[in-house]
């Protein structure tokens, strides 16, 4: 028959599998071709373009939803691997089996219902087509194409000679026993010219025989080596095919499975096809029916290498008409950064640093504490360690829980909210209405606590007296942030204010700053009774009281403070609230928001 391979082969690829693709593109490199075999492929979820590498440059494959579209694409492509699962295998292959260009499908899937396979060979024999699995590894034409995974990595490629053909068909059932032949024909033999692997399951597409007699008719072969298995008849279809003269090449086989001898009961091997059952399909009764027939047959598995090469020397290699291969030199496929990267073969200078957390390894850590001993502790567990690297005591920790708490929300009419509110009404999605809200934070609102931080940090630091302080706050016309409340005054206090003084008279022994921004407010409440410490100063000043308790030097505060970390309190706890206002717009399904026109002065 035609050969089902050639240097010319295209194929469709079905299911969009990166490591096979790749492993396929790699081979066409190995093998100096001047385009990829893989024309098309196959993704029912989507239709686009696969980027791979070919050698060194990265390439574009079109993917397509259907097998129609891939044949309308490439009409050439006569082979189709198809890497669907078991649920799907079927009925893919059937369609590329009633597709006039497909002549031949590999079919990898292992575990399909044998009733279906049995339905498959009869449509392959039915439209003279040819099936290589289920449960294969694929194929090898030595120097023309690799189809599917057949031949291991680029490594063993190259290492068994499988880029250039030499004259020794190979047919096994085992996928992965396979490329260990490859490497004994290639130390023993002139090379491999072509290799097939049936697969294991007990019903195979296209059997032992048949597969031993395609390469057999191919004239470049002349000499075949089969690895049988315990379980099925087929070794006795090629033993029947040797003594009738069909087969006139030698054949170095061995059917694996011996070791079932030595069992009590039946056996049941790694295939679905592996079976010991009885004497007939027995490894050892296979043999012999093979040596019987002409077979040449090693006492041993151990054997099988040292045959191969004595049987090649005194068929083939002294045979006069025999030719000795061309030698090829391979080229080196580029290597997968990440696998240069992994072997150390290479280096390179990386782009992030992250000091915070790590999920490489079997646990999440963040700052070196695995994740399970955080779950069960408070949040501020898990900022302490993400935020201040693990440097916070647990009254640290406990101020920060009651800083979002206080700070979560604070009505419907404080600007945060009211943004997040009006987007959400405008039918925007989660993330868009929180982050409208999160947008008006500044130094108005929220983000006050940072610059009320740095006066007090300041002015301690340089022993500024408060009047001094309020005073030249009072001359440069400038605010003094954290200071001032819209409605809230002495008369009518913040509560949230009155709980934060509290927490830090209980449980801090230094109040430094706490006490100086109290100074402030004495001074500046003499002008006016709403001029009080509001609450982002009151978190700043005893924020930074805590920092000092926890041994934190003055460069590393104001560090702190201009990496903006004490309006981080503020914007995480409030956007708790906002999320909140969100959904809760979206729950009442509340329509477009418009402002009354009779609360706007128009001029």
């Amino acid at each position: 028959m035609q050969e089902l391979f050639t240097k010319n082969t295209k194929v469709i690829f079905y299911n969009e599998h990166p490591v096979p693709i790749q492993a396929m593109l790699d081979y066409d490199w190995i093998c100096a071709k001047s385009e990829p075999c893989v024309s098309a492929i196959i993704n029912p979820k989507k239709s686009g373009f696969h980027k791979t590498f070919f050698g060194p440059k990265e390439i574009l494959i079109p993917v397509f939803k259907t097998l129609e579209e891939a044949v309308r694409y490439d009409p050439k492509a006569d082979v189709l691997i198809n890497f669907a699962s078991v649920r799907s295998s079927f009925e893919s292959t059937k369609v590329a089996l009633e597709a006039p260009n497909i002549r031949t499908v590999v079919l990898v899937a292992e575990g399909i219902p044998e009733n279906q396979t049995r339905e498959l060979i009869r449509l392959a024999k039915e439209n003279k087509k040819w099936i290589i699995g289920p449960s294969t590894v694929g194929a090898i034409k030595a120097g023309a194409i690799r189809v599917g995974y057949s031949g291991g990595s680029s490594e063993n490629i190259i290492e068994s000679k499988l880029y250039q053909p030499g004259s020794v068909g190979v047919v096994t059932v085992s996928g992965g026993m396979s490329n260990e032949v490859y490497s004994i024909v290639n130390n023993n033999t002139d090379g491999v010219n072509e290799g097939v692997a049936i697969g294991g399951d007990t019903y195979p597409g296209s059997t032992l025989l048949e597969n031993v007699m395609r390469l057999h008719d191919n004239p470049e072969i002349k000499m075949l080596v089969v690895l049988g298995e315990i379980g099925g008849t087929d070794e006795y279809e090629i033993a029947d095919a040797i003594k009738s003269g069909k087969i006139n090449k030698p054949v170095v086989a061995w059917v694996s499975g011996t070791v079932a001898e030595l069992f009590p009961t039946e056996v049941q091997f790694g295939h679905a096809g592996a079976r010991s059952g009885s004497r007939k399909v027995s490894a050892v009764a296979k043999n012999k029916a093979l040596k019987d027939a002409g077979a040449y047959i090693p006492k041993s598995f151990n054997q099988f290498g040292y045959l191969i090469k004595k049987v090649f020397d005194d068929e083939v290699r002294k045979k006069k008409d025999y030719i000795p291969p061309t030698q090829v030199t391979p080229q080196i496929p580029a290597l997968d950064f990440e696998s240069a990267i992994r072997d150390g073969l290479i280096r390179r200078r990386t782009s992030i640093v992250s000091g915070i957390s790590d999920d490489r390894g079997d646990k999440l850590t963040y700052n070196g504490v695995d994740i399970d001993k955080i779950v069960d502790k408070p949040l501020s567990y898990t900022i302490n360690a993400l935020w201040f690297e693990n440097r916070l005591d647990e009254t640290g920790m406990d101020f920060l829980e009651l800083c979002l708490k206080l700070t979560a929300d604070h009505g419907p009419a404080v600007v945060t909210a009211h943004n997040a509110i009006t987007t959400a009404r405008a039918g925007k999605d989660l993330v868009s209405s929180v982050v409208s809200g999160l947008l008006t934070i500044g130094p108005r609102h929220g983000g006050a606590i940072n610059d009320a931080a740095k006066w007090q940090f300041e002015c301690i630091t340089n022993q500024i007296d408060s009047a001094d302080f309020v005073k030249e706050m009072n001359s440069k016309g400038e605010l003094i942030m954290g200071i001032g409340h819209r409605i809230k005054s002495i008369q009518n206090p913040d509560e949230r204010v009155q709980l934060i003084k509290k927490f830090a008279k209980k449980n801090l022994k230094q109040t430094e700053h706490l006490e100086f921004a109290l100074e402030v407010e004495n001074e500046t409440t003499k002008k006016k009774n709403n001029l009080i410490l509001n609450v982002d100063g009151a978190i700043g000043a005893v924020f930074l009281d805590i920092l000092k308790s926890n041994k934190y030097e003055d460069e590393e505060i104001l560090e702190l403070i201009e990496m903006e970390l004490f309006n981080a309190i503020f914007l995480l706890g409030r956007t708790i609230g906002i999320i909140g206002h969100v959904l809760d717009q979206k729950r009442m399904k509340e329509p477009l928001y418009r402002h009354p026109w009779d609360d706007i002065l128009y001029k």
